[in-house]
């Protein structure tokens, strides 16, 4: 049995201690690139896909719409002959004079509905890839209108052989249009609107956008 008092008389351990005399020294951090903290600035980023298939859908449209202009002012000289057949058939105590008179205000009415409302379109087209407020419902009326137009104009002012490829291009350019509408509301289409600008911030080298 160990005497207390030699026990008492033992030195306490002493616990190691790592030695730092040759270990190298750890290297400064880099300092940043670019500083986290930088204001946020204005840039010119890609809209989303969305968007992009809506202005692809626009311009098909105006395309689609311009040729049939140009075919609808081409056949005019048949189609006033048959839109005067149509005036006639709804009251024929006129004299011809009449009947020429109303042909050529309903065709060229017509003519200047479909030439305006692709001009406004063109228009609204610009104004929305802008991100100006309120552009959609502009665009969804430029479409209610072409579509009353086409169906007022089947039976009046686009009758006869030559007016069928006319009425097929005019359907195409409403549901251009129509599919453009849906693409605009998609939820990303939505939100890009709402941002009215990109803001960026420079981070190490990197742009994220706000």
């Amino acid at each position: 049995m160990t005497d207390p008092m030699s026990r008492a008389a033992q030195p306490a351990p002493v616990s190691p201690t790592p030695s730092t005399a040759g270990a190298p020294k750890a290297p400064p951090q880099r300092p940043p690139l670019a500083n986290p903290n930088a204001a946020p600035v204005l840039a010119k980023l890609t809209p989303p896909f969305s968007v992009r298939v809506a202005e692809l859908f626009w311009i098909l449209s105006f395309f689609v719409g311009g040729f049939g202009i140009v075919y609808y002012f081409i056949i005019r000289k048949e189609q006033l002959p048959l839109i005067s057949d149509i005036v006639r058939g709804v009251e024929d105590a006129r004299n011809e004079q009449t009947y020429t008179t109303a042909a050529d205000i309903i065709f060229w009415s017509v003519f200047g509905v479909l030439v305006g409302v692709l001009l406004i379109q063109v228009t609204l087209l610009v104004s929305f890839m802008a991100r100006r407020p309120q552009m959609r419902w502009w665009q969804l009326l430029t479409w209610v209108v072409q579509v009353v137009t086409l169906g007022l104009s089947l039976e009046l002012a686009l009758t006869g052989e030559r007016a069928v490829p006319l009425r097929l291009i005019l359907a195409a350019q409403c549901g251009m249009v129509l599919l453009a509408l849906l693409a605009s509301v998609m939820p990303k289409a939505l939100a890009w609107s709402a941002r009215k600008h990109d803001v960026v911030r420079h981070q190490q080298g990197s742009v994220s956008a706000e």
